[in-house]
């Protein structure tokens, strides 16, 4: 190749861009690319999504684990089973990798003109954004798209914990009809119940970015693999560090999310639910569901950065 590897990672995911990166017109490319993105992270990931989310929101009565879990579901819901509340994520992933990514950039941008490398030489380049930095960034890219991810995951959830295989006998025939008779019952605040439990749980993206970071950085400078390689295993490893450390939090944030939002309502706050979650099986109760999540996370994601990148790399 005749550009090094290290280049054709896009500055908005490993350094602030340079001011004469920033005047081109790349908003319209980093759309289309989260098209990609969130079409490629829902097809390789939905499933054990499902599986994750009915791990963590049922009994032990009902699943004995991950394989039983899988099995059932195909068994009396067929393949479309482990699709459900597919359409929620599949739209909001397209906006929601476009806001996550170019919100990264600008706040990696900032912190490092403002805070990190404020000062410099005529002449001299600005110094590179130091993981903490990344880090930093990260956790607020989290709390930023935290905002449009709340209501698509509540609406995923509630689709997902639907057992009934007829359409007739479920409370939901699909995400329209499920947010129309929430918004209907409780508002916009209903759309965004568990708010505050995503929001915790996003601030954990300062794992994620973080060790992105550090693993492009091992990559490109020690070994020779391409940029879409640098892209796969960066992506693929640093989501699952992110994972292992946010875990318990997303377990909180399902049981708020598949929570009754009027009478019967058992959690008033987070820290209702994660005593509720320890209080009826302990400490294992954080980790159910974590084998199908940990097994998505490195291909979803992996697979993802790569058709995002890919087709960064293609458009004009």
């Amino acid at each position: 190749m005749s550009t090094p590897a290290v280049n054709k990672i896009p500055s908005g995911l490993v350094n602030p861009p340079t001011q004469q990166e920033e005047k081109k017109p790349k908003n319209y490319r980093g759309f289309v690319a989260g098209v990609f993105s969130g079409i490629t992270k829902l097809s390789v990931g939905h499933p054990f999504d499902t599986i994750k989310v009915r791990l963590q929101t049922s009994d032990h009565a009902q699943f004995r684990g991950p394989v039983d879990c899988l099995l059932k579901t195909l068994r009396k819901e067929g393949v479309k089973g482990i699709y459900k509340g597919a359409t929620p994520p599949l739209v909001g992933w397209m906006f929601m990798d476009s806001l996550m990514l170019g919100s990264l950039s600008v706040y990696r941008r900032v912190l490092n003109e403002r805070l990190f490398n404020p000062t410099r030489r005529a002449g001299e380049e600005r110094g590179k954004l130091p993981v903490m930095g990344h880090a930093v960034a990260g956790t607020m890219a989290g709390w930023t798209v935290s905002f449009l991810a709340a209501p698509v995951e509540h609406i995923k959830a509630r689709l997902q914990v639907q057992y009934a295989a007829e359409k007739s006998k479920r409370p939901y025939s699909g995400p329209i009809d499920c947010s129309t008779k929430i918004f209907r019952s409780h508002g916009v605040r209903g759309l965004y119940h568990g708010l505050s439990a995503t929001l915790l749980f996003r601030t954990f993206f300062c794992f994620w970015w973080g060790s992105y970071d550090l693993f492009t950085t091992f990559f490109t400078t020690h070994t020779s693999l391409s940029a879409p390689a640098v892209n796969f295993w960066a992506g693929g490893l640093s989501a699952q560090v992110f994972w292992i450390t946010s875990y318990p939090s997303d377990v909180i944030k399902q049981r708020i999310m598949t929570d009754a939002l009027g009478d019967g309502r058992k959690y008033a706050r987070w820290r209702d639910a994660a005593k509720a979650v320890y209080r009826e099986k302990g400490a294992k109760g954080y980790w159910r569901g974590f084998v199908p999540c940990f097994l998505r996370a490195f291909p979803a994601n992996a697979m993802a950065l790569v058709a995002f990148e890919g087709v960064m790399r293609a458009l004009p």
